[in-house]
């Protein structure tokens, strides 16, 4: 990193931790990034260069001025890395991993499939699977004095899981399937980001053939996938076939504006399993998130059955009541200041650039640190306590806008928003109209795991008590 001739005036100073400091912090970075981010960036400031596992030179920030110049003012500069591009090997070249003008063109294809029309009219479908999910949960608490215990990230995981399950392929997965599928995503990410975390083993992976075993795992979840697609176009090839009006529907119906062709069938695969891992994970770790500081803030839940009442008096919300029920959509954004699901992504510079006085040559390595930035006390006042209320109309402090990006920023905001705040908002209501969430007590402490997404590192247990 070139520094600017005028250094000395700048306003913007980027400090750097020396490689050897990198390497020494290296294996505690790859068992608990977050403390390591977190006491790098509380001692050099919010922007500090440094090496990712001692070897890949990278600016770590949580500056959102920086980080809305590199995601939105000046977007077209800056590229996905070949870490992210890295996780093509495993789940294809869908919206996740692209770039570039053909992910430009992929995005203007699919975007349609995820208006707020098209979300409202899955409303019923995801409150239908929430109803079915949380049904034997009843039963059990009913048979055993009014409560149950559950495992709430393999609750999430299973909900969300077929509500996106539903919403693309218009059909329930077997359990064993459901639980085969989230095995492979679990296990290819943990595989995946140690790669990255500890780019020095690479040699001795490759020795012990865990890059051989890996792309096996993918080949099987392509192929799960797959068979799916094929017995869809099956369906539509039969006489009379009326075909479902689903996302996997759209992927194979859309043509391109160009030439009026369709997807390869390649492309479809990875789209639709893009749509299925970022479908379900993102949702299914907030939940999970949700339940554990609702279990710990009954107050809150209290709040959002307030609103319950008030609005529905005892009916089920349509898409129409949801903005009138806004301390459940509050405790969710408020979840997800707490706990990103995408806590950090990467970006690289296309060209030389400048921000502020500082000199960004191409080729530079961007890590964005959303998980530092939404804990800013700066921004964000007792940012360690849960406080849906700072997401409420009439603040006196309103959050900063690119202080707070759980689904990413400028033209790579999520396209799956409005889905997953919908279905959220709706699995909270239906989870607190049917019960009451009590911590469980002599548990371990609850951490996190920081792979792609931020998930608890193994589950908890809730006591769900009904009303």
């Amino acid at each position: 990193m070139k520094a600017p001739e005028n250094a000395a005036e700048s306003p913007f100073h980027l400090p750097r931790l020396p490689r050897w400091r990198s390497l020494l912090r290296s294996f505690a970075l790859a068992k608990d990034p977050l403390p390591v981010l977190n006491d790098t960036l509380a001692h050099y400031g919010d922007t500090v260069e440094l090496y990712i596992g001692g070897v890949e030179k990278s600016i770590l920030t949580r500056d959102p001025g920086l980080t809305q110049h590199i995601l939105q003012k000046n977007n077209r500069n800056y590229a996905k890395s070949k870490f992210t591009r890295g996780f093509s090997r495993y789940i294809g070249h869908g919206l996740l991993t692209n770039d570039g003008p053909d992910w430009l063109r992929q995005r203007r294809l699919i975007q349609p499939g995820f208006h707020r029309q098209r979300v409202a009219a899955l409303t019923g479908l995801m409150q239908e699977i929430t109803s079915e999910t949380l049904a034997p949960l009843v039963a059990r608490a009913q048979a055993n004095e009014g409560a149950t215990t559950v495992e709430v990230h393999e609750l999430m995981t299973r909900l969300t899981f077929r509500i996106i399950a539903r919403s693309v392929f218009s059909t329930n997965f077997p359990e064993a399937e459901l639980d085969r599928l989230a095995r492979l995503i679990t296990e290819i990410q943990a595989f995946f980001v140690r790669s990255i975390r500890q780019p020095y083993l690479k040699p001795w992976f490759h020795f012990r053939g865990r890059f051989k075993y890996h792309d096996a795992l993918a080949t099987e979840l392509r192929e799960l996938l797959g068979n799916l697609i094929a017995q869809r176009q099956r369906d539509n090839a039969q006489p009379h076939a009326t075909p479902p009006d689903d996302l996997l529907q759209m992927l194979l119906d859309v043509r391109y504006e160009d030439t009026g062709e369709p997807m390869t069938p390649e492309r479809v695969l990875d789209e639709a399993l893009i749509l299925l891992i970022a479908g379900h994970e993102t949702s299914a770790n907030a939940l999970t998130w949700l339940t554990y500081l609702l279990a710990h803030h009954p107050q809150e839940a209290a709040a959002i059955r307030t609103d319950m009442d008030a609005v529905l008096a005892g009916r089920k919300p349509v898409f129409e009541d949801l903005p009138r029920l806004g301390r459940a959509l509050h405790a969710v954004q408020e979840t997800m200041r707490r706990y990103p699901p995408a806590w950090m992504v990467d970006r690289v510079a296309l060209a030389d650039d400048e921000y502020q006085g500082l000199h960004i040559p191409k080729g530079t390595l961007f890590s964005l640190y959303f998980h530092g930035l939404h804990h800013d006390p700066k921004y964000w006042p007792e940012p360690e306590q849960f406080r849906p209320s700072r997401f409420a109309p009439g603040q006196a402090r309103p959050v900063q806008a690119n202080a707070y990006i759980p689904f990413g920023g400028g033209p790579r905001l999520c396209i799956g928003m409005q889905f997953a705040l919908t279905e959220m908002q709706l699995v909270t209501l239906e989870l607190l109209r049917l019960f009451e969430i009590e911590w469980v007590a002599g548990q371990r402490p609850v951490t996190m795991q920081p792979l792609i997404t931020l998930r608890p590192k193994g589950d908890f247990r809730v006591q769900l008590r009904l009303r």
